[in-house]
């Protein structure tokens, strides 16, 4: 893979930005209390995405943002749906998080999160040198760190089983 598709084999001469790339979800946001509409049958997909809004700041997350922001700058890529930035940008001004670019999942794309974050990564690596993304899907950091992208798996909330069968075999989230 050339530098420019893998920004991590790119030299300490890199004229690109420095960023490091958060998910939102399980990794700056709590999502716990709305789990419950993906247990449910049908799936209430709109609510549990309304219910955003209401989401805790997870500490662990923020930290590690704070630390991030020493190295570059930061990028947000969520596989939330376009149609949920409004509520997205508001909570991220809530909780006291940087303004930063904010890459979301088209309306209607149902591919895998790590099908999807990998095609933005790739894209993005065209503009900015990227030191690390940062994630709380194991199936997102099995397939980026396979492709050799810089990965961090984010642990401080429990990966939900609910959450990671809608981003695999749904493409929701």
């Amino acid at each position: 893979m050339s530098p420019a598709a893998d920004p991590s084999a790119a030299g300490a001469a890199d004229p690109r930005p420095a960023v490091t790339v958060f998910d939102i979800d399980g990794v700056l946001a709590d999502v716990s209390h709305r789990l419950h509409h993906l247990s449910a049958t049908p799936q209430r997909w709109h609510a549990f995405f309304t219910e955003a809004k209401d989401d805790d700041l997870l500490p662990a997350g923020a930290e590690r943002l704070e630390q991030a922001l020493e190295e570059g700058a930061v990028i947000y890529l969520t596989g939330r749906p376009e149609w949920t930035r409004d509520l997205t940008e508001r909570w991220l001004d809530r909780h006291g998080l940087p303004a930063a670019p904010l890459f979301m999942r088209a309306n209607g794309d149902r591919r895998p999160a790590r099908v999807t974050k990998a095609a933005v990564l790739r894209t993005l690596a065209r503009q900015v040198r990227i030191l690390t993304m940062i994630d709380d899907d194991p199936a997102v950091v099995r397939a980026l760190r396979s492709s050799g992208w810089p990965v961090e798996l984010a642990t401080w909330l429990p990966h939900s089983s609910t959450l990671q069968k809608a981003q695999e075999d749904q493409g929701r989230t």
